[in-house]
């Protein structure tokens, strides 16, 4: 009888897991909480369940419905799967999830992983401190200095996206350097590589400011007023 129920076990398949999302999910932001649940989304579309529940997926985890609820919500927001409207072959409307944008994520932040590191000149470095210290209305303090410099040097930010930064700091009215380190943060999370990337990205937070909270499956893609300190 034991065998029996071993064989039914291995008789049901093997998932296949993406190793890269085991390999990336710290860096793009993602907890094991958030990473688990969605490989049970994975694991659902693999098996042609392409939309499953919260109550469905709360009974394969130790979260609850609304944990479960709240989870799907969060990670569509931050970009990393998709709510899409498909139609089969009777012209009948259905819903499925998509892992397609988590793939595209991990694939940008590869490719940026083996760009060339590059060599910022002192000239560059100079015109950065010019530039924060006239918008700062200051000069800068050491500690700020050495900021600026491992932005540069350590963490690699381009100093066409430091400046973006600050001008998106400038727009918001928080000049603050830790405020400007969650924003490069967040577009480096993002795959954002460019300035004019970086300005498509926030005005698009900005157009979804004052909208109404979600109320329906379809809903929950949309976008909070936004706050680069109070994302997660």
């Amino acid at each position: 009888m034991e065998r029996d129920v071993t064989i039914q076990l291995l008789e049901q398949g093997q998932l296949s897991i993406p190793v890269v999302l085991l390999d990336y999910y710290d860096a793009l932001g993602l907890d094991e909480k958030d990473t688990m649940l969605l490989l049970h989304v994975h694991r659902y579309v693999q098996q042609g369940q392409t939309f499953p529940t919260p109550e469905q997926l709360a009974r394969k985890m130790t979260l609850t419905v609304k944990s479960c609820q709240e989870g799907l919500g969060r990670l569509v927001k931050r970009g990393v799967l998709r709510i899409e409207e498909k139609e089969d072959d009777q012209g009948i409307l259905f819903e499925s999830y998509s892992l397609r944008p988590l793939y595209e994520k991990i694939v940008a932040y590869v490719e940026t992983e083996h760009v060339p590191k590059q060599q910022t000149t002192d000239e560059d470095a100079g015109e950065l401190y010019r530039l924060f210290e006239n918008e700062f209305g200051r000069p800068l303090s050491p500690i700020e200095g050495e900021t600026l410099s491992m932005w540069l040097d350590q963490d690699q930010y381009t100093f066409a996206l430091v400046r973006a930064a600050l001008r998106e700091a400038v727009i918001s009215g928080k000049l603050n350097l830790r405020y400007i380190d969650r924003i490069l943060f967040e577009w480096q999370k993002n795959g954002i590589k460019t300035p004019e990337e970086a300005s498509a990205y926030s005005e698009k937070f900005r157009q979804n400011k004052g909208g109404k909270s979600a109320s329906t499956a379809k809903s929950v893609q949309t976008y909070p007023n936004y706050n680069w300190l109070e994302s997660d």
